[in-house]
């Protein structure tokens, strides 16, 4: 897929990376339509979707890389980074790789942030999601989503076009597989969080799994300088950049500001 630019005399380099299932010009479109006057925005959509199938040495290294290779062919020297879901998980490994290229860094519920210290709260939500990957394509989908919630909640109802299935629908069930074994062999190095300088953001909505607030608070004793914010009511799968985009672009402005008075 191609990268979605939006540019302005400003020129305020951002790159945007989705989850894994919404590809990155439909999940992030509500905020582009928010913020895109006052910025340089660049929509980097998943390495494990640039061929029909995952490529066959698919790991996070493949997003990290991805990520500069982008960033490298757009101009951006350094940049502000934000990541959904599996995106926020590529992008904490990025910025665990290359921090010097980061501006500031905005988390919507990273999909992973790392297999050190690991409870057996943690080893309980991915042996269910190793079941849920599992099962029959028909079935994993929606199962996948309901993985996603507080226990005992549905996802959000999404509307859903007229017509036939999308045809990036059909490259999901092998994506979300490959992504979640590049999840366990991968080594994020979390003590380099502890030296970033850089402003971090996390987005988390009241109704996801609560793995995520886990997650927040990890991710906050890590990181120097590292703002929490739950959005009420919101998940997964309604997320703040659809959900709230301006209330979102209001947080990544204030991220960004603060970001751009320490270069």
């Amino acid at each position: 897929m191609k990268n979605n630019v939006q540019s302005s005399d400003e020129h305020v380099p951002v790159l945007l990376v989705p989850g894994g299932v919404m590809p990155g010009a439909l999940s992030y479109a509500p905020l582009l339509n928010v913020i895109k006057d006052h910025l340089q925005a660049v929509v980097k959509d998943l390495e494990v979707y640039a061929t029909a199938s995952p490529p066959g040495n698919y790991g996070l290294e493949l997003e990290v890389e991805g990520i500069k290779r982008v960033a490298d062919a757009t101009g951006f020297d350094t940049f502000h980074l934000v990541g959904y879901s599996a995106g926020g998980a590529s992008s904490l490994a990025f910025a665990a790789r290359y921090p010097d290229r980061l501006r500031s860094l905005a988390l919507i519920e990273p999909a992973w942030i790392g297999n050190e210290g690991e409870t057996p709260e943690d080893a309980a939500d991915r042996a269910e999601l190793d079941r849920v990957i599992a099962l029959p394509d028909d079935e994993r989908m929606r199962a996948f989503a309901r993985w996603q919630m507080r226990p005992g909640l549905e996802p959000p109802q999404l509307p859903i076009p007229a017509g036939p299935p999308p045809a990036w629908m059909a490259q999901r069930p092998a994506g979300l597989e490959a992504v979640a074994r590049a999840f366990k062999v991968y080594r994020l190095d979390r003590q380099r969080f502890r030296s970033f300088r850089r402003p971090v953001y996390y987005a988390l909505g009241s109704l996801s799994r609560p793995s995520y607030e886990r997650d927040a608070k990890t991710l906050a004793g890590l990181f120097p300088d590292f703002r929490l914010e739950v959005y009420e009511g919101r998940s997964h799968y309604d997320p703040p950049h659809r959900a709230e985009p301006e209330r979102f672009a209001r947080a990544l402005r204030e991220l960004w500001a603060a970001g751009e008075e320490r270069r």
